[in-house]
């Protein structure tokens, strides 16, 4: 259902995805305020892409990709409606169609991209067909996802990603492929006691350099908890959310 935010609206309808606590503590979290040009593959509403043009400096430049056209419009008209009309630009179409265009115009490549794919690879699925196909990897694997990342990043660029504790696995044994690694780990804790549900893997090129050879491609391991005992919101989830929730 349609959600306001302290700065813009998000009417998410037409999508298969609606707004999610994922997306929005993906968009709070991630390293995006030193961005200069910003990647959002699978942007559904728009919602992480306007997370990302209130949160950067105002020469950002900010690409929004989505392959299902009735997301595609709602996306379009939240951009339209927000305090950043072109400061985000939508890519109607593909992933790996956006990277042959892309390749094809030698446009610089992306410091940072942004994503809250589709990461069930198995079990049962809805009978919408669009939110079908955000939650599964009907239209974009792992693989496919992981290749793009590689392809488009820049070679000291980050990637975010969020992902259910159960697909990670899978996740992760991939990146070698792709010449990728998890440079941070954080995993989130939805009430005090409870097992990580969520984990946010930034990601990096294998191929970074560091002076520091002990400290290449090492992982950072962080943990957050979305409520505490009392089942209100911890201090952290308040902070990093205050900026977007209306009530915070």
């Amino acid at each position: 259902m349609p959600f306001t935010f302290k700065q813009f609206h998000i009417d998410d309808q037409q999508c298969g995805m609606a707004v999610s606590t994922d997306s929005v503590i993906l968009g709070a979290w991630a390293e995006l305020s030193q961005s200069d040009n910003i990647l959002d593959i699978g942007a559904g509403s728009g919602l992480l892409s306007l997370m990302a043009a209130q949160r950067s400096h105002d020469q950002t430049k900010i690409t929004a990709v989505e392959i299902d056209s009735a997301a595609a419009q709602a996306c379009v008209k939240n951009i339209a409606n927000s305090p950043w009309p072109t400061k985000v630009q939508l890519f109607q179409g593909s992933i790996q169609a956006f990277e042959q265009q892309h390749n094809q115009h030698s446009a610089p490549l992306f410091d940072h991209i942004i994503c809250n794919p589709p990461y069930f690879e198995q079990g049962t699925q809805a009978k919408n067909s669009a939110r079908a196909d955000a939650r599964h990897t009907n239209t974009l694997s792992f693989a496919a996802l992981q290749q793009a990342i590689s392809r488009l990043l820049a070679p000291q660029g980050n990637a975010s990603i969020i992902l259910p504790q159960q697909s990670l696995n899978s996740f992760i044994g991939q990146l070698d492929e792709h010449g990728l690694f998890v440079s941070k780990h954080l995993e989130i804790i939805s009430t005090p006691g409870k097992p990580a549900n969520r984990a946010i893997l930034v990601l990096q090129h294998t191929s970074t350099t560091s002076q520091d050879e002990a400290n290449c491609h090492k992982t950072e391991y962080l943990q957050m908890t979305i409520r505490n005992k009392a089942a209100q919101y911890s201090q952290t989830m308040t902070e990093l959310c205050r900026p977007f929730y209306l009530k915070l």
